[in-house]
């Protein structure tokens, strides 16, 4: 069931990007604009930077060829688009492998189409941009003045399209019928008022990144132009960068369904579908790789493309420079791009993942240098949506080396050691379901980070591992790696911590009291006790047949047996609905019948537990009075841990 579930979380973030993503405190997230911000302090020096091998055409290309085909190979992924360029120049255009596998169609950079995923975010952002730069939209209004239904503010602040674009409106994140395969395109407006997720934080405070609340600007987009979402995109985001083939349509129109890439799970898999997009402005988007390259050009030259001024360069700017930082040290986020920072360089950048599509667009902003890449496979071992990470890695080492020394550490083991040991524990990301089932995972699946002996800490994210070393103080660099880390601490307590490069979409927050690991353990030892009472029951009754007992037990106990019989039937209705939903089915009619039984059969066994309890605690057998009052913490425990993470509820969402 762990393993499900922790399967479920990753469904739950495929629009987002797929790895997972301090002493001082630090000033909350502002609602109002923020002013432009420098870069964020690295922690050692930057000399000239050394030279790296120049990029050029024909060596980008030998490069690129060295590397793709063979980790498509080892990720069994059909194929890859990788798109590079610079100069205002395209320097690579070019596919690789297949994009439909059994028919051995290859990948063609200048037809073939992917589903970028949440790349498809920057386009939404483009064309919110657009109507800012006419006066239609502003940025810090509340949102209610551009919808036909309300969004709730919280706290006396309300929603903008501020919050919205830096990932920061506290909204919790919403799963169900996110994506579904080769299914009727879906009315955008209905989507969004059918279910308005709840806040967790206010607006403006807490990085949360929501597909939802992107889908609401795009949705904007449609009421102020007077448009249908589709037809902006194309006319005034499309068409003047030459973007023919590229589309948010679905499904796809009848000229472009020929040139769509199957996506797979790996190349031993048959292809899946059509993935459909719920929420289209999130990620519905499909493109073949020359036309991304397009956008990047233009994303690079101030808004330009040939004759086309897609944005005013001050708008570009101000995307690019207006950043919100959820911690003061680590990189922060723009008006819709997110920073990286590799080797000294400052990039700007969106990943993009469906289930079998997974994309990463990057732009070296002060180097004039843009590359995308695409796969249409999670590959073995979820090795394809890695590759992107590695590509880049290499292309930056190879073009872009770094010059920095290494750093030095600026803490003593003493003080290591000691910010490890309030580090060590238990975390929960603030991109998250609190008031639906989904809240289980916070119990199921927490982030842990352990303290090392020599004062370093340990996190396991993602399937790896990996160490970091405090350089300063509640401020970690990963050895081996790219990565930091800084942590907010009050009274000597880990309030939040955030990571490079997923900061811009979630922090780490201590998990609360009902999903720590005692409750945890708890669960656990409460379901084994009704599971065993469950298996005992028969060997009971043949021993008592065998040996001719003639007393039968208490009423009571035949009772509380059955109760715990019907828990574990409830276990497996929602194992069942685990199981569909990994699937992308229709959970309209299991889920409740889960939610229904489980209610049932803890409460009932509650009730008939504490009944039976009454009555063996006035009898003289020890035995009978432990077995009694096992039942009833058992079914309470079940009770609580059900309502507080919603497995019994009437909530249909989540």
């Amino acid at each position: 069931m762990r393993k499900m579930l922790s399967r479920l979380h990753a469904l739950a973030l495929a629009l987002a990007l797929t790895p997972l993503a301090d002493a001082q405190p630090h000033p909350a997230l502002a609602s109002t604009p923020p002013a432009p911000a420098a870069a964020p302090e690295v922690s050692s020096p930057k000399p000239a930077a050394k030279a790296g091998t120049p990029l050029t055409a024909v060596d980008v290309e030998a490069f690129i060829d060295g590397l793709v085909p063979t980790a498509l190979r080892n990720a069994r992924v059909p194929g890859a688009v990788v798109v590079v360029v610079k100069d205002g120049q395209p320097l690579l255009q070019k596919g690789y492998g297949m994009a439909d596998w059994e028919r051995r169609i290859p990948v063609d950079a200048h037809k073939t189409l992917f589903r970028p995923g949440s790349v498809s975010k920057l386009f939404t952002w483009t064309a919110v941009m657009q109507l800012v730069e006419q006066g239609r939209l502003d940025l810090d209004a509340d949102l209610n003045k551009y919808l036909d239904f309300a969004i709730p503010g919280r706290n006396g602040k309300a929603l903008t399209l501020r919050h919205v674009m830096t990932h920061t409106t506290g909204f919790e994140e919403v799963a169900r019928d996110l994506l579904t395969y080769d299914t009727p395109a879906p009315d955008l407006g209905n989507v969004l008022k059918r279910y308005i997720p709840p806040y967790v934080y206010d607006p403006g405070t807490t990085p949360g990144y929501s597909n939802y609340a992107t889908a609401l600007a795009g949705y904007i987009v449609q009421r102020v132009s007077g448009k249908p979402f589709d037809d902006y995109m194309d006319q005034h985001v499309f068409g003047p960068l030459g973007m023919t083939q590229s589309t948010f349509r679905q499904p796809l129109p009848d000229a472009l369904k020929g040139q769509m890439s199957q996506g797979y799970m790996t190349w031993d898999d048959k292809p899946k579908g059509f993935e459909v997009i719920s929420m289209p402005p999130a990620g519905s988007m499909s493109a073949p790789g020359a036309d991304m390259g397009r956008f990047m050009l233009a994303m690079l030259q101030q808004g330009r493309l040939g004759d086309a001024q897609l944005l005013k360069p001050e708008t570009v700017r101000q995307m690019y420079g207006q950043l919100t930082r959820p911690l003061p040290g680590l990189l922060g986020i723009g008006l819709g791009f997110y920073e990286q920072n590799v080797n000294g360089r400052r990039v700007l950048a969106h990943g993009g993942d469906t289930v079998l599509f997974h994309s990463d667009l990057l732009l070296f902003v002060d180097d004039g240098i843009g590359l995308y890449i695409s796969v249409n496979a999670p590959g073995h071992e979820r090795q394809g949506g890695w590759l992107r990470d590695k590509l880049f890695e290499a292309f930056a080492d190879r073009y872009l080396p770094d010059a920095r020394p290494p750093t030095t550490p600026g803490v003593d083991e003493a003080t290591a050691r000691l910010h490890a040991r309030q580090m060590a524990g238990s975390y929960r990301n603030t991109r998250r379901e609190d008031s639906t089932w989904l809240s289980v995972l916070q119990l199921l699946s927490p982030l842990k980070v352990q303290a090392l002996e020599d004062g370093r800490l340990s996190i396991e994210l993602a399937g790896a591992r990996s160490n970091y070393r405090e350089v300063k103080p509640y401020f970690w660099e990963e050895e081996h790696g790219k990565r930091r880390l800084q942590a907010v601490v009050e009274n000597g307590k880990v309030k939040h911590w955030g990571l490079e490069p997923y900061v811009f979409a979630f922090i780490f927050e201590p998990v609360p009291l009902m999903a720590d690991t005692p409750v945890l353990m708890l669960t656990a030892l409460a379901l084994v006790t009704l599971l065993l009472t469950v298996l005992v029951w028969p060997v009971v009754a043949v021993l008592r047949r065998r040996y001719q007992v003639a007393t039968p037990p208490p009423r009571s106990v035949t009772w509380v047996r059955s109760a715990s019989a019907g828990v574990m039937v409830a276990l497996g209705l929602w194992g069942a609905v685990v199981s569909l939903l990994e699937s992308l089915g229709d959970t309209s009619l299991l889920l409740p019948l889960a939610q229904l039984a489980l209610a049932v059969s803890v409460i009932g066994g509650l009730a008939l537990a504490g009944l039976h309890a009454r009555h063996a605690l006035k009898g003289r057998s020890r035995w009978s009075q432990a077995l009694a009052l096992a039942w009833l913490i058992a079914f309470a425990v079940l009770l609580v841990v059900s309502l507080s993470h919603h497995l019994i509820s009437l909530n249909p969402w989540y």
